[in-house]
């Protein structure tokens, strides 16, 4: 077990659904975090409480070190953005060879709030899901920005803060695996059942990787890395 508290950006996908288990696994007390920022696929919001309730239920272990859960009007972020994950517009390109899911500021925004509310709570290491292996180039997700944010956000606290990112590294399979080692097949279940990861929101057909269009990039990239996963444990 780790020294101290930690405190998950939890957005209810894949990705931050492991980073939650990663957390609990790792500290005696773990809280929550999430934004509302005008997303398009506001499920996400919904899909969050369901994930946490699931971790409670089938995660005896977990149920008391999981604590508080806090939630975060960033409406402003949405209103000066022009993205698609803002805007009701075609995923695409922009001229500055970034997909336009890109929400500048972003990962920023969520790691300087997350560092003020664990000022006040008492949680020093913020953990969040962003990958530099399975990524789709956005700035704000490199292990070198997120390095100097952290001494940025510690120096502007005045109090060392650590950040945590257990998916830098790895790709989406490695992901659904470390997910599998943290908590069997019951956690890869809420993962599939519980979480949601698709840009456009789509609750309304299963997969075997979990809900969503099967289209959007995110569909793509969490169908792929499931297919690659079940590939290698065969």
């Amino acid at each position: 077990m780790r020294p101290g508290h930690a405190l998950v950006l939890f957005s209810g996908g894949q990705d931050s659904t492991t980073c939650l288990a990663w957390a609990l696994t790792h500290f005696g007390h773990v809280e929550t975090i999430g934004f509302d920022y005008g997303q398009r696929h506001q499920v996400e919001l919904a899909a969050r409480q369901e994930v946490l309730a699931a971790l409670r239920e089938r995660f005896p272990q977990w149920r008391e070190r999981l604590g508080e859960d806090h939630m975060v009007d960033l409406a402003v972020l949405g209103q000066i953005s022009d993205t698609s994950l803002t805007r009701d517009t075609a995923i695409q390109m922009t001229a500055a060879g970034l997909p336009n899911t890109f929400v500048p500021g972003r990962n920023l925004l969520f790691f300087q709030l997350a560092a003020a509310v664990g000022y006040r709570r008492g949680l020093q290491t913020l953990v969040g899901g962003m990958c530099e292996t399975d990524f789709s180039g956005y700035p704000d997700c490199r292990d070198d920005t997120l390095k100097a944010l952290q001494v940025a956000v510690s120096l502007g606290m005045g109090q060392r803060f650590t950040f945590e990112t257990p998916l830098m590294w790895i790709d989406k399979a490695a992901t659904w695996e470390l997910a599998r080692t943290l908590g069997g097949d019951a956690l890869v279940d809420i993962i599939v059942q519980q979480s949601h990861t698709c840009y456009h929101g789509v609750r309304d057909t299963l997969h075997a990787w979990g809900y969503g269009c099967g289209t959007c990039p995110a569909c793509e990239l969490r169908r792929a890395g499931h297919a690659q996963w079940k590939q290698q444990a065969v």
